[in-house]
């Protein structure tokens, strides 16, 4: 109990420490915005009408996919600001600490989660002023935020794993968006996966991408049956626990091999 309340306070320290890069910073969390704004507003009024024939009609069905877009690209900023840290040596300064391994990466990830809160309500924001608008409950919307916000933390545990494996900033920049772009247009965020090749589909079908998606946009569209939103929202919990059982380990070993 002592050991779990000494890593909580940890954690809460590096929570409020890259957080306040935010604050001293707040180019960082502009930007951070802008780019999924720009990809909202793009793909509605410029691929709307050749998808879904109308940008009104193609609003309902993007946002709830951009919004999952949303939360793991900012999870590549994990890799990034710990690849960082660890360059400029301010990783090695943590572990002359009496500190957990396991503090320093949670902080990290923590502090993205909750940025992550931020920019995705501003992106609902967004999309309702231009068109979108719920169609399921409240409750079905609230889950929906989680199992989204939920999947993007858990990236950005794989994120991490992979900050700390290349120990530069623009190579887990660059590395990072190598595996997130394929993940990201072959799935349903843009296009029903039904009009891609068959070979594509069944790499889109089973994408955990795709899945939490899936999820998400029956929750706040209710665009499916109340068993197939279940299971959809089940295989997409699935898919983050195994994310999180697999990278988190993952991450504190090469943490401490660094």
């Amino acid at each position: 109990m002592m050991k779990l309340r000494w890593l909580l306070s940890d954690m809460l320290v590096l929570v409020e420490r890259n957080l306040l890069k935010y604050v001293r910073l707040p180019q960082l969390l502009i930007f951070s915005t802008i780019q999924p704004v720009m990809f909202l507003l793009l793909f509605t009024y410029v691929f709307g009408g050749a998808i879904k024939g109308s940008s009104g009609s193609y609003i309902n069905f993007l946002l709830p996919g951009i919004l999952v877009q949303t939360a793991i690209f900012g999870a590549i900023q994990t890799g990034v600001g710990l690849a960082e840290d660890l360059s400029k040596g301010i990783i090695d300064r943590f572990k002359t600490l009496p500190m957990s391994p396991s503090a320093v990466l949670m902080g990290r990830t923590v502090a993205d989660l909750l940025r992550n809160v931020f920019v995705v309500v501003l992106m609902f924001i967004v999309g309702y002023l231009i068109g979108f608008r719920l169609e399921g409950s409240i409750s079905d919307a609230i889950a929906a935020f989680a199992i989204l916000l939920l999947f993007g933390f858990a990236f950005s545990w794989i994120s991490a794993a992979i900050g700390m494996a290349v120990k530069n900033a623009e190579t887990a920049q660059v590395a990072g968006f190598i595996w997130v772009f394929p993940l990201v247009f072959a799935s349903s965020i843009f296009v029903p996966i039904e009009t891609m090749p068959g070979w594509l589909q069944a790499f889109a079908g089973g994408s955990p991408v795709t899945i939490t998606v899936d999820a998400v946009r029956s929750l706040t569209l209710g665009s499916a049956t109340a068993a197939e939103t279940a299971r959809y929202s089940l295989e997409a919990l699935v898919w983050i626990l195994f994310l999180l059982v697999v990278f988190i380990p993952l991450a504190v070993f090469l943490y401490r091999r660094s």
